[in-house]
């Protein structure tokens, strides 16, 4: 069987535990090498076939993976955060399915998810904000006219923005016609790997705050009010005056006496 497995975003406990389980009895790993942390790696077996994809294009993954699973190997195709996001794994998949071998997809942990837990912060704010939107900037690789980051900053939603760092002036400058001057902005470098590093700031102010940086790749830019929320508006879920399936409200016990 073959196994698309997200790494999680660096740091190697955070790997999921049915990811670790088929690391540790993998035949072949094929890892992204410029994203995963190698120490991960430590979690294979010592006769396992070790093969890094930033060296290979996609017709040399395929192979590899074909030919293993012809002799009955199993094989783990390791990708950074979650496979899902950013991760390319559709043409591989897409390749699998046309040479008729099996394979099945494991959850992983998202840079962005880290991100927030770094940063304490809940991404969905009560009556601020229920959307998070993930996205990027346009780069070498086009983003479709109608998901442009100055058409989706109108929702003036949380924002989570991947592989964009190294264009912030731009990635400021669409955000500017939606979101005030004062919004909340924070650039978060190599979550959960020992260089983590954040550098909070503003629309108006981030970019004077990472001139001094030299931050070009591995980082998230996240914009929003959840970075600044006071929580002055609470959860229904615990709210002792709101109901649902398994709790009464205070006014429903006094009613009950």
């Amino acid at each position: 069987m073959i196994y698309f497995v997200g790494a999680g975003p660096g740091d190697p406990e955070l790997i999921t535990v049915k990811g670790k389980k088929l690391l540790e009895k993998a035949d072949v790993i094929i890892y992204a090498g410029s994203l995963v942390n190698p120490k991960i790696l430590q979690l294979a077996r010592e006769d396992c076939q070790i093969y890094n994809s930033a060296e290979m294009n996609l017709e040399e993954q395929l192979t590899t993976m074909k030919e293993a699973q012809e002799q009955g190997l199993e094989v783990v195709r390791l990708h950074t955060g979650d496979p899902a996001l950013y991760g390319a794994i559709g043409e591989q998949m897409a390749g699998l399915d046309k040479a008729g071998l099996n394979y099945q997809v494991v959850a992983g942990v998202s840079s962005y998810a880290a991100a927030a837990a770094y940063l304490k912060k809940e991404l969905t704010v009560p009556e601020k904000t229920q959307t998070v939107i993930l996205t990027r900037q346009e780069g070498r690789t086009p983003v479709p006219e109608e998901e442009s980051l100055d058409k989706l900053a109108a929702h003036q939603s949380s924002m989570v923005i991947f592989l964009s760092i190294g264009m912030l002036s731009q990635v400021i400058e669409k955000l500017s016609h939606h979101y005030p001057p004062e919004t909340p902005v924070a650039v978060v470098y190599k979550v959960s790997w020992p260089a983590e590093e954040k550098i909070i700031g503003t629309l108006a102010t981030i970019e004077e705050k990472m001139a001094a940086r030299d931050i070009s790749r591995t980082a998230l830019i996240m914009v929003g009010e959840f970075l600044d929320s006071k929580f002055d508006k609470k959860s229904k879920l615990y709210d002792k005056n709101f109901s649902h399936e398994y709790r009464s409200s205070a006014t429903e016990k006094q009613k009950r006496g």
